[in-house]
């Protein structure tokens, strides 16, 4: 892996309102990668899919977004009433001006509508933010330029529906760089739901820079590596064959009809077998090391519950090399497995849990007493939730919601 790179935008804080089981959630100095540790039923595919969410809209449209998921009746949290609200902050790279991006959307007669929409920034560390894009149900003002200020003219802009986010629509344009850099950010975000089931299939032969959000394009992936960076799928598969036992070798054939037949082969075999009777953990291995070592990989990479189909004992490892591949990615993961979280630091995991009113909350584990001291005496975090020693977050203990630590004496070990 190479050096981190500067000019990766970091997301460092993001809040969500009304959101599904998000009321209220708000989660500040967010790590390149940050991991949402919780119970089942605890909300932590929700914030995943939060990043979702605002990828399709971008992708996709907001309509589709929203009819996706069910609309107002099922993303609208219980009881609430008003706009479902995203707001995000970012740097476009290492020290720059804090961006804050805010979202709201409504629903009419009509459908869904974007009832406001705005980036704010300050300039410099002492200066006062100011908004250079203001959008409310489709009409607005942006300040156009590479470095906007408040001086600068402003220009109204009327967008042809209320659907549109002014981001997406005038990011497209070159004379409103910052706006463009956001939508681009966003368009680019990768959201992983791969399934063993998913690789096995027989797509049509073609190199495919990235794999797709089920894996189901795996072969074409590894034709492309093959042959454009040749050297990286042999790291990719060197690392594969160190975990999986026997293995020698992954290879993507094309087939006399134009079909991608990818194979697997062990040793002492001589012949390679069909990746449909090869096992879901080599399968998932190997994509999962497709995506971290992507030679221009997404700027943020988002993983649902990796341990799934996986040795717990590669756990570990699988949890260091995100970590590595955060240097050049932003990486949210969602799990609940301890092998995973043992990889982890205390700044990198958050715990997700349903507080008394029945919604989602997050606490970071560097913010729980004496969760910090523990580790520095050589305690692993996965073993510190198992063993009750968090907070929040227990499944058995008052359906997860905050309970008193135990003593801060050694943890077993």
């Amino acid at each position: 892996m190479s050096k981190p790179h500067a000019s990766i935008p970091r997301i460092e804080y993001l809040r969500v309102c009304n959101f599904r089981a998000l009321r209220d959630i708000e989660l500040k100095n967010l790590t390149p990668l940050t991991v949402f540790l919780g119970p089942n039923g605890s909300g932590k595919s929700t914030i995943f899919d939060t990043f979702a969410f605002l990828s399709e809209c971008f992708n996709l449209g907001l309509r589709k977004a929203w009819d996706k998921r069910g609309r107002f009746k099922e993303l609208r949290s219980r009881g609430c009433e008003g706009a479902i609200i995203f707001e995000v902050k970012y740097r476009e790279k290492a020290k720059a001006p804090i961006i804050t991006y805010h979202l709201e959307i409504d629903e009419d007669s009509k459908g869904p509508f974007v009832a406001r929409e705005w980036l704010q920034w300050r300039r410099n560390e002492r200066g006062k933010p100011f908004r250079f894009l203001d959008f409310t149900s489709g009409q607005g003002e942006v300040v156009t330029g590479e470095m906007p200020d408040k001086r600068d003219k402003r220009i109204e802009e009327r967008l042809d529906s209320r659907e549109f986010l002014a981001v997406n629509t005038l990011g497209q344009l070159s004379k409103h760089p910052r706006v463009g850099a956001l939508r681009r950010f966003i368009s680019g975000w990768y959201l992983s739901y791969l399934s063993a089931d998913n690789t096995r299939g027989v797509p049509e032969a073609g190199p495919q820079e990235r794999l797709s959000t089920t894996g189901d394009n795996l072969p074409n992936v590894i034709q492309y590596l093959k042959e454009q960076h040749d050297g990286r799928l042999t790291e990719i598969l060197s690392k594969l064959t160190q975990r999986v036992p026997r293995l020698e070798k992954v290879s993507a054939d094309v087939m006399p009809d134009g079909r991608l037949l990818l194979q697997v082969k062990d040793a002492p075999f001589d012949k390679p077998v069909m990746a449909k009777f090869a096992s879901d953990g080599t399968l998932k291995m190997l994509a999962y090391l497709t995506l971290l070592y992507d030679p221009e990989p997404p700027q943020l990479i988002g993983i649902e519950e990796p341990e799934n189909q996986l040795h717990p004992r590669l756990l570990p490892e699988l949890a260091e090399e995100c970590r590595t591949a955060s240097a050049q990615s932003q990486l949210m993961v969602t799990t609940h497995s301890p092998f995973f979280v043992n990889a982890l630091k205390p700044e990198e995991t958050w715990v997700v849990y349903r507080s008394d009113d029945g919604f989602t909350q997050a606490r970071r584990a560097s913010d729980m007493l004496g969760i910090s001291e523990f580790m520095a005496q050589g305690a692993l975090l996965g073993q510190l939730w198992m063993e009750g020693y968090f907070e929040v977050g227990d499944p058995l203990t008052n359906l997860g919601a905050e309970r008193r630590p135990r003593s801060t004496k050694d943890p077993k070990r």
